[in-house]
């Protein structure tokens, strides 16, 4: 398939740029891929579709406040600097991007906070927008750590028309997350309240947790019309033997393994054994799902809406087939479903 099958026009007016008030009131498309058959229901009613022994696997990653604003030494000028992933802990070296790109040299300083008590030296040039920092600060590595959550901000996508507000903290995060190292959220997850998961325990849905440390290149568009020339970012991945043992005897069971989100199908389809079970993993991937793709693990997805020639686009055409992706999307337009982070979901089963 080429770059071109991917593209659609979408509507600005469905881009969410809030999320819905309760989490699991977003609304939700039902696919269900061998019957070619769609339904319209709220995000809460996904237990309906999930018995005793099904396995929702969940990417507990922790979306860490990686946008920061300093100041240029001499001339003040105002640079948003974007955490992407720490080198080196020690010498508190962090591979960034830098907007304006332009102004930000080898060897300049910049400054954060009123009082200036954060400073980074760039040391590196690595791609037009991308710098290597090497932060300065008096204190300990936690203390370090904490100044830079104090003065970071939610890293909501840019796409989203607004300034971060205080509920972004809270709302672009799952309630599940627990390791730190995302600089954006697994979105489908956002839809689960505490509420909704503990109904699904009480009904016998099983959770196994692997960690995917989402990064910024899950944003990036496709700019190969030949899809199999398109390289994506690597990304930190750690599935343990417990998740492990929880797919494989629900696979053994013919049950239903759901993967919540792309990043956490993206996650499993990177450690499947010859026999098609799940093996643990500690390393990174840079797996890239498009049409035609065999997948081993999971048997049903839930996920949001995403963006014209998205490689998460690519992924759901190869899950649900790609004519009746489209037939969802235009459905999914003409019913006025939400688009993207914020947005509403769909289940493909």
């Amino acid at each position: 398939m080429k770059l071109s099958h991917f593209n659609f026009n979408l509507p600005k007016e469905l881009l969410a740029d809030y999320p819905a008030e309760n989490r699991d009131e977003s609304r939700l498309m039902v696919i269900h891929r061998d019957t070619k058959k769609i339904e319209h229901r709220m995000f809460k009613d996904i237990i309906d579709y999930f018995e005793d022994g099904d396995v929702l696997v969940l990417n507990n990653t922790k979306v860490f406040p990686a946008r920061l604003y300093g100041n240029k030494e001499k001339t003040g000028a105002r640079i948003e600097v974007f955490l992407l992933r720490e080198l080196n802990s020690e010498q508190r070296l962090w591979d960034v991007l830098v907007d304006p790109a332009r102004k930000i040299r080898i060897g300049n300083k910049l400054y954060f906070g009123d009082d200036d008590s954060l400073v980074a030296e760039v040391i590196d040039n690595t791609t037009s927008r991308g710098r290597t920092l090497r932060f300065l600060y008096d204190g300990s590595y936690d203390e370090f750590r904490n100044k830079l959550t104090e003065l970071g901000e939610t890293p909501i996508p840019k796409y989203i028309n607004r300034e971060v507000n205080e509920d972004d903290a809270e709302r672009y995060q799952t309630i599940y997350a627990k390791e730190e190292g995302a600089v954006a959220a697994p979105t489908a997850g956002l839809h689960f309240s505490k509420h909704l998961l503990k109904r699904l325990e009480i009904k016998g849905v099983n959770f196994a947790e692997i960690t995917l440390h989402v990064g910024l290149g899950t944003f990036n568009p496709v700019e190969v019309e030949d899809l199999s020339k398109h390289k994506m970012d690597s990304e930190e991945l750690v599935i343990t033997q417990e998740a492990c043992d929880i797919v494989n005897a629900a696979k053994g069971k013919r049950k239903k393994v759901c993967a919540v989100g792309t990043t956490s199908m993206r996650a499993i389809e990177s450690s499947v054994s010859s026999n098609k079970t799940l093996n643990p993993y500690e390393g990174w991937t840079n797996k890239f799902i498009f049409p035609p793709h065999d997948f081993a693990v999971a048997n049903c997805m839930i996920t949001n809406f995403h963006t014209p020639k998205s490689t998460l686009l690519m992924m759901v055409s190869a899950f649900i087939g790609h004519d009746l992706m489209k037939k969802a999307y235009e459905e999914a337009i003409k019913e006025q479903y939400r688009f993207y982070s914020y947005g509403d979901a769909m289940l493909i089963l």
